[in-house]
């Protein structure tokens, strides 16, 4: 596997390297010569007053809204030390692994960089490709007085922690209200199942003509169905898949073919146009549901649409089974970084100052340290009010994590999504979906 990894990492990089003239992706704007000779004049006057010119690359992934608020607080950070000086590279999520990918093939990771949990940061801890945070932790550099261990623990790979998370998060449906009124539709609660899921989509459908429901892409959602019902994606030594029977598999994927023949969904066609969150169809009035949300995206999806959503749990009749907390993301520092000190003072600043979260809001998730969740509370606006709310029920009403990521998840991932896009525009049969995906899953997890 790690022959295959180091393979791909290097024909990422050439396959990037061919398309980089061509690319639409969206990341920092190139330095100007002014720029760079400003920042030179800066560090050089500060290397004069004794401290040593620090300069630390850092990558993130994510909508505009959350690009403008991060540069806000790396502006507070480079004001309040002024010996460094942070080069940002940020994407939306879709290239952003890819372009790690390539860096990593040149030795040559971001000093910070934002980290997915599950099956990412454990691809890169296996290639021990991050740095331990745990002395950082122990001398103080980043201190987590406070913070839940499970909270703590979700940031470890095989008992070494690789990363700060920057909040807890949630699997959430987000719904437009005033389009379930103006249809006459009730809208989803807490409590619904899937067969809810299908009639209050179908119902808003016929109703209107519009979609009643956005396609959930397989990766969160299938992980989700099978925690619902028992199961899980891997089993407990990740050696293999979590279930047996594949009609689990089978009936996941012949419910939204159904509902996209039916006019009730939209596919891949349509999904594969959505540029970015502030492009989402529930933005677009397109339809009043999104079931793959996370909790810390609801307030880009509000600001942009201009109107107010609402937030359940996924269904299922057993969706307190389903349901969990996990980091937003996490923060890891490069294991080839040359200022790992530096870069976990970032991480500390990020994580226990106050001002950070009035920028960012619950963009990342709601805070891990309780005092700065205290601090922030009487002035929460009003969609955070409602996230804080949400991710409090959650906590209330789901079970841990699963955190059985084998280095190989992203590659078994892609096979089902693959197979589920293929399933989607009638190519194969629900059934032979399950089938091909459990082949290619055991292929992959045998290597």
């Amino acid at each position: 596997m790690k022959k295959f990894f180091g393979f791909m990492l290097i024909f990422l990089f050439l396959l990037l390297a061919a398309c980089s003239g061509d690319s639409d992706e969206e990341t920092t704007p190139d330095a100007t010569t002014d720029d760079v000779e400003q920042s030179n004049e800066n560090q050089e006057e500060t290397a004069e007053e004794g401290e040593e010119a620090i300069t630390l690359r850092m990558s993130w992934w994510g909508s505009q809204n959350r690009h403008d608020m991060t540069n806000e607080i790396i502006e507070l950070y480079e004001e309040q030390n002024p010996h460094v000086t942070i080069q940002t590279e940020f994407t939306g999520f879709d290239g952003y692994f890819e372009k790690m990918a390539a860096q990593a093939s040149g030795n040559n990771l971001p000093d910070i960089m934002q980290q997915n949990f599950g099956e990412y940061v454990n691809q890169y801890a296996s290639q021990d490709l991050l740095a331990d945070l745990g002395p950082y932790v122990e001398e103080g550099t980043i201190d987590l007085e406070g913070v839940a261990d499970t909270v703590i623990e979700s940031g470890k790979v095989d008992g070494t922690l690789v990363g700060i998370p920057t909040g807890t998060n949630a699997l959430v449906a987000t719904y437009n209200p005033s389009a379930y009124e103006e249809a006459g539709i009730e809208p989803p609660t807490h409590d619904w199942t899937w067969d809810d899921f299908v009639d209050i989509a179908t119902q808003y459908h016929e109703a209107t003509g519009d979609y009643g429901t956005r396609l959930a892409e397989p990766g969160n959602m299938f992980d989700y169905y099978l925690r619902e019902k028992g199961y899980s994606l891997f089993n407990e030594d990740s050696s293999g898949l979590g279930y047996d029977d594949d009609q689990v598999l089978t009936d996941y994927l012949a419910m939204n073919k159904d509902m996209i023949d039916a006019g009730v969904m939209p596919g891949y066609d349509v999904i594969q146009q959505v540029q970015g969150l502030e492009d989402e169809l529930i933005v677009r009035g397109e339809t009043p549901l999104d079931p793959t949300n996370w909790s810390n995206q609801v307030g880009t999806l509000e600001k942009t649409a201009g109107e107010p959503l609402e937030m359940v749990v996924l269904p299922g009749e057993n969706n307190d089974q389903g349901m969990f907390l996990k980091p937003s993301m996490l923060w890891s520092i490069g294991k080839n970084s040359e200022h790992k000190e530096e870069a976990a003072k970032f991480i500390n600043f990020f994580t226990n100052t106050v001002e950070v979260f009035e920028v960012i809001g619950s963009d990342r998730g709601v805070p891990i340290k309780p005092e700065v969740r205290e601090a922030l509370q009487p002035n929460l606006s009003e969609i955070d009010q409602k996230v804080y709310e949400y991710v409090n029920y959650v906590a209330e009403n789901s079970s841990p994590a699963d955190t059985n990521y084998p280095p190989a998840a992203s590659e078994v991932l892609s096979h089902l999504e693959d197979i589920d896009e293929m399933v989607m525009y009638g190519q194969i049969t629900p059934e032979e979906g399950a089938q091909q995906f459990r082949e290619a899953a055991e292929s992959v997890l045998a290597e």
